[in-house]
């Protein structure tokens, strides 16, 4: 194989002679990489400058111009395995395909092996364990590779305890709570994984190394270093959405990371929606504040305290509520969570059924499990999350269960996954008291950019009383788009939405159906894409509906 080599420079002059030597002398080692990666290792590199090896020109006095250079390449023949050994191998030890007699003799599988040798033993706590000596030998005659590697695992250790640097403000004990390495246990290299996303998830921290000690500590103990960098303490967020339909929405919000010393986290958030709303609604406003403290009680338990004033002016109800609880998330592994809480909830409402006030104890409870490659512009993955609130009525409402479900799937196609297939269907249902005795705000609407797009915000119910519309006790949408990015940051997206509300607690088909479909674009500004779509109903709906609505966000739909 021959080629001829010589970049020009962007404005078409000749690169400096020296410059070329450089580059032509690294083609020798990566050439031959490339041939040993497919079992070539008797071929032969030439790369000659100007007809000159480049391996012949000095570095410090190059030629004054170079003209041509020519790489030429002979492969010579594909070897195999005639020995692929590791020894000792740690119990159920699995090699890489490819690592056998008989093989082609390919440099991935050889690293890959050692690797496997190394980490095998590591997961059975032998923390030290190394590749002692790796023996490859060439028979060129027969092209024939024999392989063998030497492993030196090295004792059984347990872990140490865990020495804590680049800490400023978060207390050194409470970084050794949360992480929850178990001293004392064999040693598992998926533990310090588990305790750096421990670290990691209390949002407290910048940067986190676990690295093993260089030195055994007593009784056959190894200390664990870690070292942290600290986020700032202190963060102010905002975010704004636009709908032709429910007006303009802003969030914002304030985070302090480390209130007490314990990478404790208090966060305010603040919600107005439906500015510039249509008459029939009006603005909402939300002021939230929650804390959270990790490694309460336990090593991955969070203790979760929340209190809550909202102000809610819908087509179907005008709504005061105010609520505080507290209660515990369980992070089961890094794609599975779990949280239960006990809380207070007092509101008063107005609406086709007139003027009411409810007091209760409610139950609130969630799984989330969540295997997105991207939160804000999902490629792949799932997201499924569950709620069940169960309530105890104190006043004017009878006890009951709030049951609502979002479940989202997306399937990226291409080799960059530019074309994205994406779905979602959300379910909700009212047990207990009956519609015109439930909190309306536990009532489900459908129409709007969460539900359906081209159809009026809160549209669908089960009807109206004197002009007012009533919400229903169970709930369906279903939502399927799919995404294309066309050229760099700009995509398109085509999709269509349906929406259900019934007066039944659970869907039986009763109820009825709304649909939208539309088109849109995105830009990716790198930290999430900006969001416009534009959508008209297609079945169901008012008579008087908008032909076209409009939605302005960031980040995908769903």
């Amino acid at each position: 194989m021959t080629r001829e080599l010589l970049e020009n420079a962007e404005d078409g002059a000749p690169p400096p002679a020296g410059e070329v030597v450089s580059t032509a002398r690294t083609e020798y080692r990566s050439i031959l990489g490339a041939l040993y990666s497919e079992g070539y290792y008797g071929g032969t590199v030439s790369v000659l400058v100007d007809g000159r090896e480049a391996t012949d020109l000095s570095l410090v006095a190059p030629p004054s111009a170079v003209r041509t250079v020519v790489i030429v390449v002979d492969p010579g023949p594909q070897f195999r395995f005639s020995q692929a050994d590791v020894t000792p191998l740690a119990p159920e030890t699995e090699l890489p395909e490819g690592y056998a007699a008989g093989e082609i003799a390919r440099s991935g599988p050889i690293q890959g092996a050692a690797r496997a040798g190394v980490a095998s033993w590591r997961s059975k706590g032998h923390a030290k364990a190394r590749l002692a000596d790796e023996t490859i030998t060439a028979d060129h005659r027969s092209a024939r590779l024999a392989s063998d590697l030497q492993i030196e695992p090295g004792p059984q250790l347990r872990f140490g305890p865990l020495v804590v640097s680049g800490n400023n403000r978060v207390r050194t004990e409470r970084i050794i709570a949360i992480a929850g390495l178990p001293e004392g246990e064999v040693y598992d290299p998926e533990e310090l994984d588990d305790a750096a996303e421990r670290l990691r998830r209390t949002g407290a921290f910048s940067a986190i190394t676990l690295t093993d000690a260089e030195d055994i500590g007593p009784n056959g103990t190894l200390p664990i270093e870690a070292a942290v960098g600290e986020e700032k303490r202190r963060r102010l967020g905002a975010g704004v959405e636009v709908s032709s339909t429910e007006g303009i929405g802003v969030t914002a919000y304030w985070m302090h990371r480390n209130l007490f010393g314990g990478a404790e986290n208090l966060r305010f958030d603040l919600e107005i929606e439906n500015i510039s709303a249509p008459d029939d609604n009006g603005v909402d406003y939300t002021l939230s504040a929650t804390f959270r403290r990790p490694a309460t009680p336990f090593t991955d338990f969070d203790l979760l305290s929340f209190a809550e004033i909202k102000r809610e002016d819908e087509p179907g109800y005008l709504s005061e509520t105010v609520g505080v609880g507290t209660g515990f998330v369980y992070f089961v592994n890094n794609k599975l969570e779990v949280s239960t809480a006990i809380a207070y909830r007092a509101s008063q409402v107005e609406d086709a059924f007139g003027e009411r006030e409810f007091q209760m104890l409610t139950f609130p409870s969630y799984a989330v499990y969540d295997t997105r490659d991207n939160e804000l512009d999902p490629t792949r993955g799932i997201f499924v999350r569950g709620d069940v609130t169960p309530f105890a009525g104190l006043v004017d409402i009878d006890s009951g269960a709030l049951l609502e479900a979002d479940a989202r799937a997306y399937l990226g196609f291409g080799e960059d996954r530019n074309i994205v297939a994406a779905g979602r269907v959300q379910l909700g249902s009212l047990f207990g008291p009956d519609i015109d005795e439930a909190p309306p705000d536990f009532l489900f609407f459908a129409g709007g950019g969460g539900s359906v797009r081209g159809q009026p915000y809160q549209s669908l119910g089960t009807g109206e009383i004197d002009g007012t519309i009533v919400g229903g006790r169970s709930y369906v949408a279903l939502s399927a788009e799919l995404r294309a990015y066309v050229r760099g940051p700009l995509g398109v997206v085509g999709f269509v939405d349906a929406g259900y509300i019934g007066a039944e607690e659970f869907y039986d088909g009763s109820g009825e159906w709304i649909s939208g479909a539309g088109l849109g674009v995105r830009y990716d500004t790198g930290f999430g894409p900006i969001r416009v779509d534009v959508a008209t109903p297609v079945d169901g709906g008012p008579d008087d509906a908008d032909a076209v609505q409009i939605y302005i966000g960031i980040g995908q739909a769903f």
